[in-house]
């Protein structure tokens, strides 16, 4: 099981980090909220989408040549300006919603990545370290 961390911006919105059993960070949101509502609710997604996209083996592979198209929701695997594997995960409306804050240097790696988030974002525990609790 893994932890949500909830945070808030400088400029005052939300966003969040989800870190493996571990301790390790796995992901981070893909985008800023500006409830906390907002913020919790797109928690709540990353589980079911990111299961989902696991069961259903949807994963699309930017790396390859000729990458095969996956409907949302989805992971995403690419290749950052440095040339190290990432991977985001697509919501069923077509938003990213999280993604990897670190670059892998293996494929394999990134694929370990993506079953972490699946498995570590079902049943999390959330810590909220927002001032207006």
């Amino acid at each position: 099981m893994g932890t949500f961390i909830i945070k808030k911006t400088p400029t005052g919105a939300f966003n969040f980090s989800l870190l493996a059993s571990n301790k390790e960070k796995i992901a981070v949101s893909s985008q800023v909220y500006t409830t906390k509502a907002a913020c919790k609710k797109g928690i709540a997604s990353i589980g079911s989408h990111a299961v989902k996209c696991i069961e259903g083996g949807k994963i699309e592979d930017n790396t390859l040549q000729k990458p095969v198209p996956q409907t949302n929701p989805k992971f995403e695997i690419y290749f950052d300006k440095a040339g190290l594997y990432r991977y985001r995960l697509f919501a069923s409306n077509g938003e990213s919603i999280a993604m990897s804050e670190m670059g892998y240097k293996s494929k394999s790696g990134c694929m370990n990545g993506i079953k972490s988030v699946a498995v570590n974002a079902v049943n999390p525990d959330i810590i909220d370290e927002t001032t207006d609790k």
